[in-house]
This record gives structure tokens, sequence and C-alpha cells, in this order.
């Protein structure tokens, strides 16, 4: 094999893992940021559970947040709960950070 195409290969596989690490953290972000939301609805146990699962089933629906925080947004307004744009902003900041930490500890 030349040394070029064990280049590009090195490069494909840190891709390759790079995206995956990606995929972990953001999923993990979304599971945190959902068990935050659920406390703020007095969702316990499995029922925060099933609800953070919901929040990221619904990160699946495009790239970045958005999805999640439209989503937060209708359920919070249907329980007529008042939380503002800018703490949820930071409510998912800090998830994400909390999800880059645990993802890096785990090695994954």
């Amino acid at each position: 094999m030349s040394s070029f195409d064990e280049r590009k290969d090195a490069f494909e596989n840190k891709f390759a893992h790079e995206e995956k690490l990606d995929f972990a953290v953001e999923a993990r972000c979304s599971k945190l940021f959902g068990l935050w939301v659920a406390e703020q609805f007095g969702l316990e146990g499995a029922d925060a559970n099933t609800y953070a699962m919901e929040v990221v089933e619904s990160n699946l629906e495009e790239p970045g947040f958005d999805d999640i925080l439209r989503k937060v947004r209708r359920d919070l307004e249907g329980k007529n709960i008042e939380i503002s744009d800018h703490m949820l902003g930071t409510q998912l900041d800090i998830a994400l950070e909390k999800a880059r930490k645990q993802i890096k500890e785990e090695g994954a």
C-alpha cells in the first residue's frame, strides 16, 4: 500500500470516528436536556426517561438543535410552563458540555 493510500485511509477512519463521536454527543445532549425539561414538568423515573427519549427522537428531524427546541417549547406551552428562550438555550449548552465530558470519559 502506498503512503498516499495509508494517509487517505487514516483520514477516512478519523473522519468516521469523529462523526460517530459527534452523533453520540448530540444524542446524549438531547437526552440530558430532555431529562431537565422532564424535571420541569415534574416527571420522574420511567416517565422522565420516556420524555427524554421523545426529545432525542425529535432531534433526528434536522441538523442542529432547533428541532428539539421547537418540540420542548410546544410541550412547555401545552403545560402552561413559562421558561425563557434564554434559559432553554443555557440549559441546552449545559447539557452539551456535560454530554461531551461524559462521552470523552467513556472513551467512545
